[in-house]
C-alpha cells in the first residue's frame, strides 16, 4: 500500500470531484473497491496455488527439515543437546548381570553420585561462607615494628610453572 497521508487523499478527493463530477463519484469509488477486492482475491488465489505446489513437490517438508537442522548450527545448543544424554544418571539394571558393561556402568553410577554429593556439598559450603562473612572485609592493621621495611610492600604471586618446567622433572622420575 503507498504511503498516503490525509492531506495527499484531500487532494486526490478534490481533483476527482472537479473531474468525475459529484453526481459520478460514488459509482466511481463503487468500482475501485469492486477492481480491488478482485486484485486481492486473484492473489490469494495465487498465495494458494504456490503453496499447492510447494506441498506437492516436497518443498515444504524441505522446508521444515532445514529449520530442524539449522540448529545444529549453533554449536552451544547442539552441544547441550548431546550432552544431555551423558549427563543423565547412569542406570546398570539395563545391563546383563555379571556383564563387564554393568559393572562399568555401575562404577560410572557410583562415581556420578559422589560427584553429586561433592557438588552439593561444596555449594553447601560456600553459601555457608558467603552468609558468615562480613559485608566489607577490614582493612589489616599493621603496627611499627623495627623489621618492617619501610615504603610499599612488594607482594610476590606464586608462578604457575609451565609445561617445559614440569616434564625434565617428570622423565628423570621414570628412570
Amino acid at each position: 500500500m503507498p504511503d498516503i497521508g490525509m492531506m495527499e487523499m484531500l487532494v486526490i478527493g478534490i481533483v476527482a470531484l472537479i473531474v468525475v463530477g459529484p453526481k459520478d463519484l460514488p459509482k466511481m469509488f463503487r468500482k475501485l473497491g469492486q477492481m480491488t477486492g478482485r486484485v486481492r482475491g486473484m492473489a490469494k488465489e495465487f498465495s494458494n496455488a504456490m503453496n499447492e505446489a510447494a506441498d506437492e513437490t516436497g518443498m515444504t517438508q524441505m522446508n521444515r527439515d532445514l529449520r530442524a537442522a539449522s540448529k545444529f548450527t549453533n554449536p552451544k545448543s547442539m552441544a547441550k543437546d548431546m550432552m544431555g544424554d551423558v549427563m543423565d544418571d547412569i542406570d546398570p539394571s539395563k545391563f546383563e548381570e555379571g556383564s563387564a558393561t554393568r559393572a562399568v556402568a555401575e562404577k560410572k553410577a557410583a562415581a556420578q553420585a559422589a560427584t553429586k554429593e561433592r557438588i552439593a556439598a561444596m555449594k553447601a559450603e560456600r553459601a555457608a561462607e558467603a552468609s558468615d562473612e562480613p559485608e566489607e572485609p577490614a582493612a589489616p592493621e599493621f603496627t611499627a615494628d623495627a623489621d618492617a621495611p619501610e615504603g610499599p610492600v612488594k607482594v610476590i604471586k606464586p608462578v604457575d610453572p609451565g609445561p617445559a618446567e614440569i616434564e625434565p622433572a617428570a622423565q628423570t622420575e621414570r628412570s
